[in-house]
Order: structure tokens, then sequence, then C-alpha cells
């Protein structure tokens, strides 16, 4: 696709304010502009069937199908049509993954995330690499990142599932969370388990990972700003001490901040680059005091989703809290209550008519 007027396109859907149209139209936001990570884009015939399925004229199924047959047809391709294709497929595979609840915390999930996103379009969708790589990034000046080598691949995926599994974000300031998971992904990533495709899968996992937090992810972040994801990835995980460069966490954290918080950190990829002279520095994520009013507190965040959602729907019943974050009523009374005692919300005018303040 020449242009980005699928943004404007999709965002129409959101403005419209009808819960399920908002959520359908969000997933395939990020779906498609994920995409970019690998220099591919979708075709016109891709954003005419999301908005048949945002307006629930088809499944996901069947939308899936739609593309599947749509390229069976064109018997001959260009090598760009055949990247269009790869990026079509894979968009609809992902705003399926995206609008499935389930989710497994584990390697295996992970693999299978890559089986089902590119399952016909590489040949090795879902199996771990047999072979050491090395890739060129523009962000580098050329230079590659340090892989995985392929036979450690197993155990180091096993330990840092493990070490997260154990790691407890209860009491962790909201700052503090956000940078531990941008770590977590960067430490996944560098492994790169697969022969194509990591950024992608890495990003859906780590989306679905996050929303067992209770968490709405911003799809803006991957809609806009998913090969700035990428080359923050690549800056995480390299280190040259002859040229003085160092890995550096700072950018993937801008990056999640504005994910998870609603911050408005600017990304511009040039300030990652290895050349990048500091005129004008660049914000950081220390630096920039951010426009989410809930960055500093003290709470986990399943509660900081929590407070989100009491902030911009202060009449919202804790039925539909749990029904947002997929979370049992049990847990969300049990979160509601954390907030009250650190006096973070109060009720107002009662339990069946009032509302809640945020008092933060």
């Amino acid at each position: 696709m020449p242009d980005k007027n699928w943004q404007f396109e999709l965002e129409e859907y959101i403005k419209q304010g009808e819960p399920d149209r908002t959520e359908k139209s969000e997933a395939w936001q990020t779906a498609i502009g994920l995409q970019a990570v690998d220099g591919l884009n979708t075709s016109a015939y891709l954003l005419d069937t999301a908005k048949d399925h945002i307006e629930g004229k088809i499944t996901i199924d069947e939308a899936q199908q739609r593309i599947h047959s749509y390229y069976e047809q064109r018997t001959t391709r260009t090598e760009i049509e055949n990247e269009t294709k790869e990026a079509d497929i894979v968009s609809a595979r992902i705003a399926k993954l995206l609008g499935e609840k389930a989710f497994q915390f584990s390697p295996a999930e992970w693999l299978s995330i890559h089986r089902r996103l590119f399952e016909g379009v590489f040949r090795h969708a879902g199996q771990i690499r047999q072979y050491n790589i090395t890739k060129k990034e523009w962000v580098l000046n050329g230079d590659t990142v340090t892989y995985a080598d392929w036979n450690s691949i197993t155990d180091t995926l096993d330990y840092d599932f493990a070490t997260e599994k154990q790691f407890s974000y209860e009491g962790l300031s909201v700052d503090a969370a956000v940078k531990h998971l941008a770590k977590f992904a960067s430490d996944i990533w560098q492994i790169h388990p697969f022969g194509e495709g990591n950024t992608r899968a890495t990003a859906v996992f780590m989306i679905k990972y996050m929303k067992t937090f209770g968490f709405r992810v911003n799809n803006d972040a991957f809609e806009k700003n998913s090969w700035y994801f990428r080359n923050a990835l690549v800056r995480a995980n390299y280190t040259n001490l002859q040229k003085g460069v160092h890995s550096t966490t700072k950018f993937l954290e801008m990056f999640f901040s504005n994910l998870l918080l609603g911050t408005d950190y600017e990304l511009k990829n040039r300030y990652m680059h290895i050349d990048y002279v500091d005129v004008d520095k660049p914000q950081s994520a220390k630096q920039q005091i951010p426009k989410c009013q809930f960055g500093t507190l003290e709470c986990t965040l399943e509660e900081l989703a929590v407070l989100d959602l009491i902030k911009k729907n202060p009449t919202i019943k804790q039925q539909e809290l749990a029904d947002i974050t997929d979370k049992s009523l049990r847990s969300v009374k049990r979160i509601m209550k954390s907030l009250q005692d650190k006096n973070y919300i109060r009720r107002e005018s009662g339990k069946r008519y009032g509302k809640w303040e945020v008092i933060i």
C-alpha cells in the first residue's frame, strides 16, 4: 500500500466508539503496522477485507480464507506482489491471534505463535533454527547484533522464560515495571530462535503477555512505529567498545512507555543510529515527564490498568472492569480495595448510582 490512508480509515471505527468494532480495528491496525518491521506493505484488498470484518460482515476465519483465495487465483506474480502476499496473509493471522484471549506464558507458546503466523509462508515456521545468523542493520551502519548460537537456543529460551516467570511485579513502581518488560522483550528477541519473522512473533507474544496484566495495549505504537521497535531492539543488544557504542534499553523503554502508559515520547529512528550526534539531546525515558499522570505511582501493572479504565469512565462497574481486563470479579474487587487503601480512588454518591473519582 503506497500510503498510510489505511490508518485514517481504520481510525474512524475507533472514533465511533462501538467496543466490538474498536477492538477489531485496533487489532488490524497493529497487524498491518507490524509488517513495516520487514519493509512490507499490505494491499488495498486486505484493507477492504479488514473493514468487512470490523463491520461484522465476515468472521476473521472468513477474512483469512478470502485473502488465501485472492492469491490462489493470482498465479502470475511479481516479487513485489509476493511480498504483499506475505504481508496480507500474516496481517490477517496477527489480527486473529490478537482477538483470541487464550495465552500461556511459555517458549512453546512463542513457537506456536510463529508457526501460526508463518505457516505456508516460511518453510521453517514454528521451528528453531539449526544454523547461526547475522543481519546487516541500518542503525548499526551495516553491522550485526550477535544472536544466540543455535546450539544454545533451547536452553536460553528455557532460562529466560523461567526467570521471568519467577519475577514478581507486586509492589514495583510502574516505571520500573515498564523497564523490566522492555528488558525481557529485548532478551528473548536477542535469542532470535527463528530463521525469519522473529520481530513480528516477538511483538505478538509481548502484546498478548502484557494483556494478561489487564492492559489494553495502545495500538498506535506498533501501528506507526514498528520499525522503531525493531531498531530499539537492535540497539538494546549491540555493543562495540572500539566505536564507543554501548547497548541501551532507553529507546525500547520509551516505546513501551508509549505502548502501556500513553506517554508521548518522540520516537525517531535517527536518534538510534550509532553515528547520531546529540546536538539537541534526544529525550529519554528518565528525562521526560510522561503525560500519563500515573507514571510514578507505587502500584502494580494490574492496578494501573484498572486506574486508567476508571479515569476514562468514572461510572464503570466492577463487572465491566472484569470483562475488559479478563480478570475474575474477585480479582477486580481485590484490586479496587487496594487502590482505595492507597487513596488513589474513592467512591462518590453511593454504590448504586455513584461514580469513581481518581484522587491522585
